[in-house]
């Protein structure tokens, strides 16, 4: 009897451990997608800083020359962090089609 519940035992405590492992994909995917969001974002606010200092005329270029460069090696390094995109479809539905001829 000890050896039938020992055996039930282990097995129980192997599908215990073993069903968090299944759904941990779906929690490392959310983690990461945040900080692909926050990345985003990030690149974001670099490119519009570069975007507004380039059109200001008013402050001077020696001053606003070495930020624009520092905020572009930035966003350099943070798409270096991103993984490259992947898109759902293969080919564009427009270039797929035969071309139209017009007579």
């Amino acid at each position: 009897m000890t050896c039938k519940s020992a055996v039930f035992a282990g097995l129980a405590l192997a599908a215990a451990l073993g069903a968090p492992s299944a759904s941990a994909h779906e929690f490392w995917r959310h983690g990461h997608s945040s900080y692909w969001r926050e990345t985003h974002a990030a690149i974001y606010g670099l490119e519009n800083r570069i975007a507004f200092l380039e059109a200001d005329p008013e402050i001077d270029d020696g001053y606003k020359a070495p930020i624009i460069l520092n905020a572009r090696a930035d966003v350099v390094v943070l798409r270096a962090t991103l993984p490259p995109a992947h898109w759902r479809w293969t080919s564009p539905c427009c270039y797929s089609r035969r071309p139209i001829r017009i007579r």
